[in-house]
């Protein structure tokens, strides 16, 4: 990955890990929406390890130096592998003690699974699952055309196993982790439930998309885009929706739940909105940077952004712009508050310490870590609908 993505190089890391490839910065992992909202999927899963912190203002907050913990981290590792101790353990608890609420520790395999995931591919059978309040397991979401659909299997099926091991009562994240696989192919044997029926279906385990945007044709005419993370791909294909829309109509850009990702990929969105100018200006340890959106947007069609307590870091990062610069009307519930950029570093048993290194704000200067964004109309139940019927008030472009 090349541009906004990749960034370290201009960032002093650790001496022990210069040799270390690059890797990919972002603002919010796409996988933390079953942090925000409760459920959780095969292709989106790197907030495995704890819950969402509570909403509060760092921006203001004196920052410890990023590369400062990233060093403690790393000497940590170090020392607990020289003593045979667990170097993943000893990073987190370096990382605990930085005061960074944003900051984690994961292991070479689960990092692995979170860059496939912003790849916007992942190996599973193309699920979804939430745990309901007894503690049971149920399948929330069944992706298209995956190996869960082909056997059969239904949002609100719950899940009684995975491979013989019972799954009720288990965090979420878990079970996720006994779903995936790494090679395509592997087969997994599930226990489920619907109504008094229960049985057991084996699966094989396939490369899928994430299918990040989705597209649909309202019947008032407007143009619903849904993007559900910003993962590879993503920005152009918001640009291809907005380009193919039928002339006139306006554009209904659906960021609930959206918990973020590469934010190369948001400027691009906002690319398709707005011609050129000021995204985002953002803070790397004290160095100013500003984020630029291509020039040649379609500036004319009416556009509503529809946002709820789900919509984190880069999908927050494109609402401040295009709610800044007048693009777009914002209706929903306030966003979540995620306004950090987190830098991650390679440790030396290759698990990796990503930590918080600045903070980004909108064109105006608006911080968003802590605070969010307040929606132009706050709706908190049929939202999509007054959505609709905001765009429809704007009318067609003059």
């Amino acid at each position: 990955m090349s541009g906004l993505d990749r960034f370290a190089d201009r960032c002093s890391v650790p001496r022990r890990i210069r040799r270390g490839a690059t890797l990919t910065l972002v603002f919010a992992s796409v996988l933390a929406t079953g942090a925000a909202t409760g459920s959780w999927s095969e292709a989106a899963d790197d907030g495995r390890k704890r819950p969402p912190p509570s909403v509060r203002s760092d921006a203001s907050a004196p920052l410890r130096g990023g590369a400062d913990t990233a060093e403690e981290a790393v000497d940590a590792a170090a020392d607990a592998m020289a003593d045979g101790k667990s170097a993943k353990k000893a990073a987190e608890e370096a990382v605990s003690r930085s005061g960074d609420r944003w900051g984690a520790v994961y292991s070479h395999g689960e990092y692995r699974e979170f860059e496939q995931a912003l790849d916007g591919a992942y190996t599973g059978v193309g699920l979804w699952a939430r745990r309901a309040a007894d503690g049971r397991i149920e399948v929330s979401r069944v992706q298209k055309h995956g190996p869960a659909e082909r056997a059969g299997i239904r949002e609100g099926d719950r899940l009684r196993s995975i491979d013989g091991e019972r799954v009720t009562g288990r965090p979420v994240t878990e079970v996720v982790g006994l779903l995936r696989g790494t090679r395509a192919g592997t087969p997994v044997r599930l226990g489920l439930a619907r109504g008094t029926r229960a049985w057991s279906e084996t699966l094989h385990r396939a490369r899928l998309s994430t299918d990040s945007v989705t597209v649909t044709e309202l019947p008032g005419g407007a143009v619903l885009i849904k993007v559900a993370a910003f993962t590879k791909g993503s920005g152009e294909a918001v640009r291809t929706a907005v380009r193919e829309a039928p002339e006139g109509a306006g554009i209904l850009l659906d960021l609930r739940g959206n918990s973020g990702g590469l934010v190369s990929e948001a400027v691009t969105a906002s690319s398709a909105l707005v011609d050129g100018g000021l995204v985002a200006t953002y803070d790397v340890r004290g160095e100013q940077k500003a984020l630029h959106a291509r020039r040649g947007g379609d500036t004319g069609r009416p556009v509503v952004a529809l946002v709820d307590g789900g919509t984190m870091s880069a999908a927050e990062l494109l609402t401040g712009a295009l709610q800044d610069r007048g693009r777009a009307v914002v209706v929903g519930s306030r966003t979540f508050g995620k306004g950090s950029v987190q830098m991650p570093s390679r440790l030396p048993d290759g698990s990796v310490a990503e930590l918080t290194v600045g903070h980004y704000r909108t064109p105006s200067g608006r911080a968003v870590d802590g605070r969010g964004i307040t929606p132009d109309l706050e709706v908190e139940d049929g939202a999509e609908k007054r959505a609709e019927t905001v765009l429809t008030g704007l009318g067609p472009p003059s």
